[in-house]
Formats: C-alpha cells, structure tokens, sequence
C-alpha cells in the first residue's frame, strides 16, 4: 500500500508539472473515435480461439501505403536485406558497455571501423564511438568548442532544424550558457556570414548541411569568420550528402556531428538510431562518450580498448567532458554495414540519385499555377515551397490521393519562414520512384484544380 501511494504521489507530481488534471488528458490529441478503451474478448475462449480473434482485431487495422515525401531530419531510405540480417545476430544483441576489452573485442572492434568510416567521411581526425541522436551529438559539439576556447556564447543559425536548436538550449540552460540565433538570408535561403560583434565572446558557431530548409550553405565564408574571432565551426550534416559534397573538414568545420539514420536505420517512428561526432585531431581530448581505440596486445597482436575515457565515472568530475553514459552501438554498427556495402562509389550513386529526383519533382512543381519556391538558394533533395492554399488542406487532400506530399512548416515556430500556413517542405530520396513522383505531380495538379477526392468508403468491403 505504500509503494501504491508513493506512486500515485508521483504520479499526481508529474501531472501538476506537465499542468494537466489526469493521465486521460495526455492522449487528448489522439481523437475519441481513434481510442482504444480495452479489448471485449468473448468469454471462455481458448489460447488458440483468443489469438485468432485478436488476429482478426488486427486485420482491421488499414496500413498507410501511400508515397512519402516526408522529411524534415527523418528519411526514408533503402535498408539492405544484410543490415538486419547481421545486426540480427546473437552477438550483437547487447548494447552493454564493453568495459571488459578482454570478452569484448568484437563490439570494440565493430565501434573502432564506425569510427574509422565516419573519419573518412568527413576528412576529420577523431570520432567517437556514436551519440544518442544527432541533436545530441549537436549539443555536446557546442559544449567541446565551448570548453575548449573557454567561451560561454554559441551562435546558432536559424537554419538548423527547430528541434535541434531545442535541444542545445535545453543544454545550454543548466550552465546559462548563451545561445543566440543567426538569421538567413531572405532570398538565397543560406546563413547570413556573422559580422564580427556578432561572433564577440562566441565559443560555437553552428550550422547545419544543407540547412533545415533544404538549402545547401557555403560554408567556408563562416569557417573564416567564425576562425578570425577565435570560435569553433560545428557542422550537423546530412550524411548521404557527403557522397557529393566536400567533406567537412575541407571547407573549414572543426567538428562535424549528424545522425546515421539514412544508414541501415529505418525511421521507425523516430527512433532508434545513432549520432555521430567527429572532431580535429587536437580536440581528441575534449570529445564526449566513448573512444575505441586499436592497439597489440602481449603477444602482438591487432587488439581494442576503450581509451581516453572522459566521464565524471571514470575521472575527477570537475575534468569530465560530459557525462553522458551510453552510445548507439547496434544502431552504429546497423550504419557500418550499409556504408561497407555502398563504398565511395555506391554512396555518390545514392546521392545522385536523390539529387535527380528531387529537382525534376521541384521543376514540375513549379510549372504548376501558385506554387513558388521559399528559397532561390541550391539544395540536395530537400525544398520548401509556398502553396496557393494552406498546407495543411493540401496535405490532406494529397494523402487521400495516396501521396504524403511533406512536412508542413506551420508546425514549427521561429524566425525565417517557420511560420507560415501556406509552406511545405518536401524531402525526395531513392525509394520515391519515377512512378511516386508521377503520382505527387497528377494528385497536386488535381488538388490546385479543385477535383473532388475519390471516396475510400467505395471501395470494395470484405463481407462482414
């Protein structure tokens, strides 16, 4: 009875944070019609007569089989049959930290070539063994520049995605470090280059590739700014555009963060997946988490170690870099695969591919009557637009045509463009088909046109 009341306590606690009156509140934006209340089995049912009922519950439930053109920081991309049949296997089913170098060489060594791949990728000398998430990852970048300069001031374009500049606040607020926002330029869509009291006392400038928008930025002009007044360059990139553009570190980025998702890693309803962080080699002693390191062991030969271990567990608190626990390692090695099966060229083709794809969608789309683009500036496979009408009717027009055209931008709140009801932003990759992208382009034509939506209920019903 004790631990029951201690519970509701806790539970009544929680409720008056959040400010809502009871746990039935919480799921108030999932509407009444869509609700669940519990199951009204038969009674006396058997094991079998039981899971055959609730197989025929369940084979009501109607599967969205449209095309999706969503984006927004989760995209939808091939995962090859040997991703999950290797990361399927029983050896790499636990995620437990692999303290014990002695009984964990292979984690350690699968970590060590994620590792190896992602400095390869972006040209830059040290990574870490995965974050949470790329926000994540995000946020422990602003603090490593930070720690390394001895600054207290991050300088954030408005171009990073809202949820990311989310959580870097959200960071930034336990130590009041502060985080102001640099905005883009009102026509090409790019990060404005900061001027000089802009960057004063600034320890982080960070900058996302291509932008939240879509818009690929030039980031060397930044680099040399953020460089002259003494700050760090942190750059949160899509990875599959590193099949084609120049890798981090040639165009100035001191550290390169993002997450693998679009590698091995489906988007699962937001998750699971991996961030990942990779710095300069003089910043190696300031990178958070876990670092693999390769070595010989007694009798010479080729062995791993966890090395430079840089949490409060580990060392004097006060010189811990950070103090977060875990990494992503099945997620990780899910994104060591693809990239091992893709290789340099495979990963360009992929890039290409997207990129084709999206600019004839973006072209077409355009030809038709009240649709222009939010930003002139170039992007990879990712664009806003500004409709005639709002998006969100467009949206649900589209979608009962078998299109899911985008993410509508009135969902998010900031400055440059996030607010607005008439802008979408449309995320095109190599599992959208010649044939999806003509079925975006017939069911847009249609809803500009004013059609009447064909009627699911017509459709042929099974007998009841």
């Amino acid at each position: 009875m004790r631990y029951l009341s201690h519970t509701q306590a806790d539970r009544q606690a929680m409720l008056d944070v959040i400010g809502v009156e009871s746990v039935d509140a919480l799921f108030s934006p999932i509407p009444e019609a869509l609700r669940a209340t519990g199951l009204d089995l038969p009674a006396g049912l058997g094991e079998l007569e039981t899971r055959q009922h609730l197989e025929a519950l369940a084979a009501r439930n109607r599967i969205y089989g449209g095309a999706s053109f969503l984006g927004a920081g989760s995209y939808n991309h091939f995962v090859p049959a040997a991703v999950r049949s290797l990361t399927s296997r029983a050896e790499f089913a636990t995620a437990y930290t692999p303290y014990q170098a002695e009984v964990a060489q292979g984690t350690l060594q699968h970590i060590f070539e994620f590792q190896t791949a992602l400095c390869e990728l972006t040209g830059l000398g040290a990574a870490n063994a995965s974050m949470y998430d790329g926000p994540s990852a995000l946020a422990e970048a602003a603090f490593l520049a930070l720690r390394h300069n001895h600054r207290e001031r991050i300088l954030a374009s408005a171009g990073l995605h809202p949820e990311e500049r989310q959580v870097v606040a959200t960071y930034a607020s336990g130590p009041g470090f502060e985080v102001s926002t640099l905005d883009l330029d009102e026509d090409s869509g790019r990060t404005l280059v900061p001027t000089a009291s802009e960057l004063e006392g600034v320890g982080a400038l960070l900058v996302r590739q291509p932008n939240f928008y879509g818009v690929i930025e030039d980031l060397r002009p930044l680099a040399e700014a953020a460089h002259d007044a003494g700050a760090l360059l942190v750059v949160s990139q899509y990875p599959v555009t590193l099949g084609l553009l120049a890798p981090s570190a040639q165009v100035g980025a001191d550290v390169a963060v993002g997450d693998v998702q679009p590698f091995g890693n489906a988007r699962a309803f937001g998750g699971a997946s991996a961030g990942y962080l990779v710095c300069r080699q003089d910043l190696v002693r300031q990178l958070p988490g876990r670092l693999v390191g390769q070595t010989i062991d007694a009798d010479g030969k080729t062995a791993y170690a966890l090395t430079l271990q840089a949490r409060e567990q580990h060392i004097r608190r006060s010189r811990a870099t950070s103090n977060i626990c875990s990494n992503q390692a099945l997620n990780a090695l899910a994104a060591t695969i693809h990239l091992a099966l893709l290789g340099p060229r495979g990963l360009a083709e992929l890039g290409e591919i997207c990129v084709r794809r999206a600019h004839y969608l973006f072209e077409k789309l355009l030809e038709m009557p009240g649709i222009e683009p939010v930003f002139a500036g170039p992007f990879f496979n990712e664009f806003a637009l500004r409709l005639p009408l709002p998006a969100a009717e467009f949206s649900q027009a589209m979608r009962a045509r078998g299109v899911d055209p985008g993410v509508e931008l009135a969902r998010f709140s900031g400055g440059n463009g996030h607010r607005g009801g008439d802008r979408i932003l449309v995320a095109v990759t190599e599992m959208n088909s010649p044939e999806d992208i003509g079925r975006y382009l017939t069911a847009a034509r249609a809803v500009l046109a004013g059609e009447t939506a064909p009627d699911p209920a017509a459709e042929e019903a099974p007998d009841a």
